[in-house]
């Protein structure tokens, strides 16, 4: 697939994109304290002394959160680095109290890896992570409930977060959406994080710049900090990238900045000189010590993996013969992929697989339900499918008994048989409702003999009419056009 190229007066660009996602650990407790990370709390109220900074306390490293980074960067397809370490950066800002944020710099607990991302026009390609790294997530400062002052929410302060830095290989917007997708859903499916963008549980920092095309090496990025969705993130680089087209067909440079980007305007705004390395003295968290890691915690690790969307993905569509689209809509969501395999047990799956993506989905939106909360289950949507493919039920009478099924969570086989709604596949009892049909029209008889194929719709109609919808339509068309002919 071609990347986006921006046409400028001089010269014809290509957009180069590099993301870092910030990843909220799941976890009951913060990265170094034991104070809880609920969402929704009250303001301050899950802190301890040492997400506030107090003189004397020290750090200890939550387990959870290194096992959560390891399989994370199994799902990756990364390297696990057996040694690494944490470090202080240190910057002055009222949401971080201890005056520095642990982090990792120097060695990360996750080296390189690749993930592979499905474009629209139906190629694939792989994109590049430079690294994954933990380190605990500051405060949040509050400047809209008061004209003069900020207020300060500790709750977030010292969760535990797994930054993931991608290589400069986006080539568009489309691919940086197409990863964002495909990293939430692999972290969802582990478990690792919830990819709630709009909670802030994961954000996403874009580092854009342009060069002509044929161009070697890169040029002055900027980078747009914070952006909490995926269509902003793609507005954001389409809008910045042609910002640095205008700026050098203007001649003028870029600088390396940082900027925000306004959801609002689609525009990016400057916020501050961009920082180096060393302008965060970085140096060794003196009160952590390393963190070794052996074969067999690492091995432990992978035992407990999941299968992922792509293995998902692959397995539906060699082994339950769905399509490659199908597949891939059922597997972007774990508790869907399950639930699809749920009911697809024991029956025809590409005909669960129609229904679940239609009507059911449908019916989700209709209600604004959520998946788990469902009035209908796996089992009984599987068991409708079944009703119609053993020709118990036909196509319309599915709709009405799914309707049933949708208000009271009733059992499908429960529900045909107390409503008496079972087909008709009786060939004696279809060919009188034929026959009856047939001389009560002669008129349409005539002329469909006379060449109007339509009527045969017309005939068929007649007969579901009268027999309440019940007779086997297959077997309907069938006897009446062997009957006209």
């Amino acid at each position: 697939m071609t990347g986006l190229i921006i046409e400028g007066k001089t010269a014809s660009w290509e957009v180069i994109c590099g993301l870092e996602i910030h990843c909220q650990i799941i976890s009951k407790s913060k990265m170094f304290s034991g104070a809880s990370t609920h969402y929704g709390s009250d303001a301050n109220e899950n802190v301890s002394f040492v997400d506030a900074g107090m003189p004397g306390m020290l750090p200890t490293l939550n387990e959870h959160c290194v096992y959560q980074a390891v399989k994370t960067g199994l799902g990756l397809n990364a390297k696990i680095n057996k040694y690494s370490a944490f470090a202080r950066k240190n910057y002055f800002y009222a949401d971080l109290p201890q005056g520095y944020q642990i982090s990792q710099f120097q060695y990360p607990i996750v080296g390189e890896g690749h993930v592979t991302v499905d474009l629209s026009d139906g190629s694939t390609k792989d994109i590049g992570i430079e690294r994954l790294h933990i380190e605990q997530d500051a405060g949040k400062s509050i400047h809209d409930m008061a004209p003069d002052k900020s207020f300060i929410d500790l709750n977030r302060a010292g969760v535990g977060l797994m930054e993931i830095v991608t290589k400069p290989d986006f080539r568009s917007p489309e691919e940086a959406g197409a990863f964002l997708r495909k990293l939430r859903s692999i972290v969802r499916y582990l478990g690792t994080c919830d990819g709630n963008m709009d909670e802030g549980s994961m954000r996403c920092d874009v580092n854009v710049s342009v060069r002509k095309v044929g161009e070697e090496g890169y040029r002055t990025r900027c980078e747009m900090k914070n952006v909490n969705s995926v269509k902003f993130v793609m507005q954001a680089i389409e809008n910045e990238a042609k910002r640095h087209v205008e700026v050098y067909e203007n001649g003028g440079n870029i600088e390396q900045e940082t900027r925000q980007f306004d959801p609002s305007t689609g525009l990016t705004k400057v916020m501050r000189k961009k920082e180096f390395a060393h302008d965060y003295r970085y140096f060794p968290e003196p009160d952590l010590l390393p963190l070794v890691l052996d074969d067999d915690y690492i091995a432990k690790v992978k035992a407990d993996m999941v299968e992922l969307p792509d293995a998902k993905r692959a397995r539906f569509v060699k082994e339950l013969g769905l399509t490659a689209y199908d597949a891939s809509v059922i597997c972007e969501n774990k508790e869907t992929a399950d639930f699809f395999e749920k009911a697809a047990q024991g029956h025809d799956a590409k005909k669960v697989a129609n229904w679940l993506m239609g009507d059911f989905f449908a019916m989700l939106n209709e209600k604004k339900v959520e998946l788990k909360d469902s009035p209908v289950s796996a089992e009984n949507l599987g068991k409708l499918v079944e009703l119609i493919t053993s020709n118990v039920i036909n196509g319309k009478t599915a709709k009405d008994v799914f309707a049933i099924m949708a208000e009271t969570g009733g059992d499908p086989e429960k529900i045909v048989e107390e409503k008496g709604l079972k087909q008709v596949t009786d060939m004696g009892a279809i060919e009188a409702i034929v026959d009856e049909v047939i001389a009560s029209a002669p008129d349409n008889v005539a002329a469909y003999k006379a060449g109007k194929n339509n009527l045969l719709g017309w005939f068929v109609g007649q007969v579901m009419k009268k027999s309440q919808g019940k007779a086997n339509p297959a077997i309907v068309n069938k006897m009446i056009a062997e009957k006209l002919n």
